[in-house]
This record gives C-alpha cells, sequence and structure tokens, in this order.
C-alpha cells in the first residue's frame, strides 16, 4: 500500500513516503525535505539462537550523483564510507538501538542512501528520521518511533534544520534525536554556548521532533501494521532468589574500587561468575546459562541500588567528585607539542604536530564537492589500554566518533588561519581506559597544541557526566567511570571553556529527561569542566611564546594581487629560484597572501625580504639605496629595488649644476636618492640633490621642469615595475602631406 504523509518544518513541507520503493524490504521510506530526498530501507532476519547481543548493523552513504557530482577518487565511484558517512551512521544507530523490544535478536540491518542533495539543508537528520519510519512502519519489532532535527542559533533566535549556510554562521550547530516522549540522543558544536541556551535548544528539538512522531504513528494507523512476536526469555525465580541470596555480599566486594582497581575488581567478579554458573551440572547447560543470566542482572541491579538507595558509587567517590589528575607537559623531546594526561584509570598520551599547507586534508563533500580541513585529530584505542589482546587494523566507528568529537570541542578555539597558517594534527593514543577517554583526549589535545605553542583564545576541557534514574529518584554522576557508562541510564559528555560549551554528546536509555533533570547536569558538568581547567591551568597557564625549533617557521605577507605574477615569475622562474635558493616552502594565494615556511627562521627571512623587494611599490616623498643601471645624456636610470627604476634627470644629480653626468655618476654605483614623482603611468622620478640639501637642513625645491630643456631633446622619464627602457629622445612621426 502507497502512502505518503507530510507536516511543515521550519516552514518548509517534510514528507515520508512508503509502498513505492524497495517494497521487498521490511520497510522503506523515501524521506523530502525541500530538494533532498533520502531513501532508507530496514530488513530484519529470523532470530539467531545462542546470540547474546542484537546484531544491528546501520550503513548511511551520500551518493555523488545525488549533487550532479561525479567522486573525485581514482576509480570515480563511491568507496569505503566517508567519514561524514561513518558518524551518521552511529548518529542514526545510536537513538534506535535501545528502543527495539527486549529480547529481539534477528539479524537487522538499516541501509540510508541520499538520492539527491539540493545543497541547503543536510540529509542527515532526514536518514534519522528515515530510519525510524523502515523500522516503525514494518513488522519488525521496533515500537517507539523517532526523529531527528537539527537546531542553530542565529541572532537568538533557533532555527529548525537551518540550511548550510546559516549552519556556517551559526554559534550552535546541534543534532537531537527523540521519540514523542523524550530526547533520546544529542551531538552538537558551538561556540562558548552558556548551558542554559543549550537546554532551551534542546526543548526547542523536542518540540518539532514530536511533529515528525505523530506523523509516524498516523500512518502506522492507516497501514494497519502487525508486529512480530518476541518472545521474552523467563527468568526462573526460585533460581534467582537462591543465586542473589548467596552471592550478593561478595557481588558488592568484588564491585568495589575503592579498595582495587578496575582489572583486580573485574577479576574477582568474573571468578564469583564463573564460581555461580558451575555450581550446576555440566550435563544441565540450560540451568548455567540461566545462573549468568541471573548473575548479570543481579550485578546491574547491585549498581542501581547502591548509587540510588545507598549514594554510594563503587570507588566511593562523591556524585560530584573527579578522579586524580596528573599532567605531564613537554613529554616527548621531538615532538612539537605534547602532553601526558591521566585521570585516576584513564590516560593519553597526546601530540600536536604543526604542518604546512601541503598537509592539508582534502575530502569529497556533497555540498562542495571538495574541501579542505586544516585541522586534524586521529583517536588511537589500542587493546592493551583496557588489559586485552586485539587486531589492530583500520580504524573503527567508535576511534572515529570519538576524534570527530575532540575535534569539534577544540577546532572554535583554534586561531585564524590568517593569523596562524600552521596546519594543525594532533594525535591520542589511549594507553588506559576505565571511562571517558574521548574526554581526556580533549584535555591533551588542549595542552599539547599549547605546548606546541598555538595560541589558542582559550583552553578546552572536557567532562562525562552520567545519570542513574528509577522513577523519581535520580543521581547524576561527574566523571564516570566504565561500570557507571555500562550500568547508566544516561552517558552525557561535555566540553568546553570557561565561557561556554564547545561540544556536546549524549546517549539517554531511559524514558524521559525532562529539562530540569538536563539543566542540573549541564550545571553540575560545568563545575567539573571547571576543576579540571584548574589543573590545566597549573600545569601550563598559556601557550609557548616560541613554537618547537623542530616545527618549520612560517611567516606570511600580503602582497598586492596584481603583483602575483612578479614573485611567481614567467612559467615560475622567480618562484623556483627563490626556492632554491632559500630551501624555504613557498605558498602564493589568490588573494596575495604569502606563506614561507622552513625550519631555518634566517632563510625564512630571506625569503620574506627578497618578496618584499620584488612587489616593493615606490613611496613618494621615501628615500631608496639605488643601483645606477644604465646613463644618459640626459640622466641616469637608477634601480630602486628589483624589478623597479626611476629616472635621475640630470638636474637633480647634485646640489649644484651638472654638465656632463657620466663626471658624476658610473653604472653600478649606489647612492641614495629620494622618490619625487610618481605619474599615473608608474613612471618614477628621482632626485639625489633633494638627499644632498636634507642633509645640510636646506630646503629644496623641484626645478627640474625649468632645467629640462625643450620638448624635443627631454628623455623618458623613468619606468615603473618592469616597463621598457627608452634610448635617446622621443620618436616621432614623420610630417604628414598636405591635405586633400
Amino acid at each position: 500500500m502507497e502512502l505518503k504523509e507530510s507536516v511543515q518544518l521550519g516552514g518548509i513541507e517534510c514528507s515520508l513516503e512508503t509502498g513505492k520503493v524497495a517494497k521487498q524490504a521490511d520497510g522503506a521510506v523515501i524521506v523530502r525535505y525541500g530538494d533532498t530526498i533520502v531513501l532508507v530501507a530496514a530488513v530484519g532476519a529470523g532470530p539467531r539462537e545462542g546470540l547474546g547481543f542484537f546484531p544491528l548493523t546501520v550503513e548511511y552513504r551520500e551518493y555523488g550523483y545525488a549533487a550532479g557530482r561525479i567522486p573525485g577518487n581514482y576509480f570515480r565511484r563511491e568507496g569505503r564510507p566517508s567519514e561524514k558517512e561513518t558518524l551518521t551512521s552511529r548518529q542514526i544507530d545510536r537513538p534506535i538501538r535501545p528502543l527495539f523490544t527486549e529480547g529481539y535478536r534477528g539479524d537487522t540491518q538499516v541501509i540510508a542512501f541520499v538520492l539527491s542533495a539540493d545543497e541547503k539543508f543536510d540529509p542527515d537528520v532526514l536518514a534519522m528520521t528515515g530510519a525510524s519510519a523502515a523500522l516503525y512502519l514494518s513488522d519488525i519489532p521496533f515500537e517507539t518511533p523517532i526523529a531527528g532535527v537539527r537546531v542553530g542559533l542565529a541572532e537568538d533566535r533557533f532555527i529548525v534544520n537551518p540550511s548550510y549556510d546559516q549552519t556556517r554562521a551559526s554559534a550552535l550547530n546541534l543534532i537531537v534525536a527523540g521519540s514523542e516522549e523524550a530526547i533520546v540522543m544529542v551531538e552538537a558544536g558551538a561556540n562558548e554556548v552558556t548551558e542554559e541556551v543549550m537546554v532551551e535548544a534542546l526543548m526547542f528539538g523536542h518540540n518539532e521532533i514530536k511533529k515528525l512522531c505523530r506523523l509516524q504513528k498516523d500512518m502506522y494507523q492507516k497501514l494497519g501494521i502487525t508486529k512480530r512476536e518476541v518472545v521474552k526469555p523467563e527468568i526462573d525465580q526460585e533460581m534467582k532468589a537462591e543465586i542473589e541470596g548467596r552471592i550478593a555480599d561478595d557481588l558488592r566486594d568484588a564491585l568495589d574500587t575503592s579498595k582495587c582497581g578496575k582489572l583486580e575488581s573485574h577479576a574477582l567478579v568474573d571468578k564469583l561468575k564463573e564460581q555461580t554458573v558451575s555450581a550446576y551440572p555440566e550435563d544441565e547447560p540450560e540451568k548455567r546459562k540461566m545462573a549468568a543470566t541471573i548473575f548479570d542482572q543481579f550485578k546491574e541491579q547491585v549498581f542501581r541500588e547502591d548509587i540510588l538507595d545507598k549514594r554510594h558509587r563503587p570507588d566511593g567517590r562523591r556524585f560530584s567528585e573527579i578522579r586524580p589528575i596528573s599532567i605531564d607537559i613537554g613529554w616527548l623531546p621531538r615532538a612539537h607539542g605534547s602532553a601526558l594526561f591521566t585521570r585516576g584509570e584513564t590516560q593519553a598520551i597526546v601530540t600536536a604536530t604543526l604542518g604546512t599547507s601541503e598537509d592539508i586534508q582534502y575530502m569529497d563533500d556533497l555540498e562542495k564537492g571538495e574541501i579542505k580541513r586544516r585541522f586534524l585529530l586521529a583517536y588511537n584505542f589500542p587493546p592493551f589500554c583496557v588489559g586485552e589482546t586485539g587486531r589492530i587494523g583500520s580504524t573503527g566507528r567508535r576511534e572515529i566518533g570519538h576524534g570527530a568529537l575532540a575535534r569539534r570541542a577544540i577546532e572554535p578555539m583554534l586561531p585564524p588561519e590568517e593569523d596562524w597558517p600552521y596546519i594543525l594534527r594532533v594525535v591520542s593514543d589511549i594507553t588506559e581506559s576505565n571511562g571517558s577517554s574521548s574526554m581526556a583526549s580533549i584535555c591533551g589535545g588542549t595542552l599539547s597544541l599549547m605546548d606546541a605553542g598555538v595560541p589558542l583564545k582559550a583552553p578546552v576541557a572536557g567532562v562525562a557526566m552520567g545519570l542513574v534514574m528509577e522513577g523519581n529518584k535520580y543521581a547524576i554522576l561527574t566523571d564516570i567511570a566504565g561500570a557507571e557508562d555500562h550500568y547508566g541510564d544516561m552517558d552525557f559528555k561535555v566540553a568546553g571553556t570557561r565561557d561556554g560549551i564547545t561540544a556536546l554528546q549524549m546517549d539517554i536509555k531511559v524514558g524521559g529527561v525532562n529539562a530540569q533533570i538536563l539543566a542540573d547536569a549541564l550545571g553540575q558538568a560545568r563545575d567539573g569542566r571547571l576543576y579540571i581547567l584548574d589543573k590545566m591551568e597549573a600545569a601550563l597557564p598559556a601557550p609557548r611564546e616560541e613554537i618547537s625549533p623542530y616545527a618549520p617557521r612560517i611567516l606570511t605577507i600580503q602582497i598586492p594581487v596584481d603583483k602575483i605574477r612578479d614573485v611567481i615569475g614567467p612559467g615560475g622562474k622567480v618562484i623556483r629560484a627563490l626556492v632554491e635558493k632559500t630551501g624555504c616552502k613557498i605558498d602564493v594565494a589568490d588573494d596575495g597572501r604569502i606563506n614561507i615556511a622552513s625550519a631555518n627562521l634566517e632563510a625564512a627571512e630571506e625569503a620574506k625580504q627578497a618578496i618584499e623587494q620584488i612587489t616593493a611599490v615606490p613611496e613618494m616623498g621615501k628615500t631608496y639605496l639605488g643601483t645606477v643601471q644604465r646613463i644618459a645624456d640626459f640622466g641616469a636610470f637608477v634601480e630602486i629595488f628589483p624589478g623597479t627604476d626611476g629616472l635621475l634627470h640630470v638636474s637633480e644629480i647634485a646640489d649644484y649644476r651638472v654638465r656632463e653626468v657620466r663626471d658624476e655618476l658610473h653604472e653600478g654605483q649606489q647612492l641614495l636618492v629620494k622618490v619625487i614623482n610618481v605619474d599615473p603611468s608608474g613612471k618614477i622620478r628621482l632626485s639625489r640633490r633633494a638627499v644632498l640639501l636634507e642633509e645640510r637642513g636646506e630646503p629644496y625645491e623641484d626645478n627640474s621642469q625649468a632645467d629640462r630643456g625643450p620638448r624635443e631633446g627631454r628623455g623618458p622619464e623613468g619606468r615603473g615595475p618592469r616597463g621598457p627602457h627608452r634610448d635617446g629622445p622621443r620618436d616621432r612621426r614623420p610630417p604628414r602631406g598636405p591635405r586633400r
């Protein structure tokens, strides 16, 4: 059955259509907003026996043809997913994963294709809504529809699904996903937005989400869909009571990490679980499986009861307390900047590298075709950081996501490219992990950049928050550890400066979080962030005044656009010679900005001076040390900087009458001359006499016009930059014959 429904979002129609395309999928919808169209299809296979997890995969792809482009890679077709596609796949997965019916274990796949992109609206949030609709309008046991919107902020006004241009100009780029009842996922980048504004933006976005959720429910009713039955596993209550009564005290002791570290606690818990399972005969595998399930559920129950009823965290900290922090700055001698940041049992080695324009990253983009990125941040999570073994292969989705969050947090505080032309790369290698390694990457990344001498606008710190909630009881936890993240109801990462938030990521597993809880969590996060910033500033109060001796020095000069050809030279001759002579990298931008990079500051200064000479413009009244290039009867041509000379008329050579130019000057002679005139055509007149008179403190009068004689005897008045020389008197046309 074909069905199409729509709703207005921000004054633009957003429509959902099903039953027309991909009809062999369990569920498929076309989402349209303006001229942006996304196809999302969902398929759920039968249940897999013995599977202990939910096998859900989400894939999001942006086709080049959607924007009328051919992919820019060698194969000219879509290949491995881009960073944007990977991040969007994660943004779709995170809100829908907790909403499937408990006990459902069938292989489920959601695929979103961008079919049309109108260069106004980002299709990522449309794919989030489409994923929910494809699942909800099918028999797959997904019973709570969600939707996603983007929220921007311009002139103190919130905008739903802003255009690309509006997003770039916005102080806030917020993606919110939620059901009709609650927000379930948040991803945001901001330019020091306050906590109060962030809460308002979340509530604004949720109000728009409700429209899309109601639209899906209306379509569900009209289609008359029946969901598959899911057989929920039943717990043997008698066995449950027996196991809980026997292991309760031992389990609490094993979970208490205030007496031991994370690995020791895990080992004690694993040993207790093995004892619990092995208490049942080997020839009764079903009982052993049931015992393992009861143990895992009871472990979560104990954790939550201790938090909510006893107000006790596993490591004994107060709810707002941050684990001990230690910081080593400049830890790696050859890196341009480095920091070893340790918070509790989470540790990161973070380095900063300064590069030149050759190191800039080029990326395919649906909106612009190709974009450049000057700030790069890589996050690595090797298996040993959690005491495990594993294969190190290509970068996983988790690593890409954590790196993108850290980059988004720091990027607003970087100096503008025109003031600091370096390409910046930060690498965070996690060497220990027990909660919030992405926030350690933000803190360490800030410190490594400051150690490298990058003049950040303000330092950035990050902290991970948690929420445990049952009914009306809840607890907000600062700086959550691994178990608190796993068993809690909200994972809430906030990064920013002293003045506001620069990045936010939130995943919520409970049915509803009201504005008051969000405000309390953000306020507690701010206190934690300020505490960490105090520790960071105690270790390194400000960016280094000098960059590392191993980093390239970049000098920047601005030249007139019409002088670019002089720096480049015919066929690149001039700039190649300059590069060969100084050993510098020289990059010339179309707007006349030139970056000169070299590990040797003296060489960079030499190249800068050479370019300044090439592009110099003569200034009226300024004195130059010139070189006599050619002598004529009426004066001499004097080069005041490379490629530019002027005429020193015979009357301006000395402060007395000169009859023969060669009696006073010779070619190659250096002398001080003053610019006394530059005419509109660029011809330059010079005076040595003015310099001599000024040295004696006598006034100068321009009398060259009176001494130059009749017009027929005059020579040329000099030439501007690279103008032609002309010898002797001006050519005259032959006299014309009598008129007829």
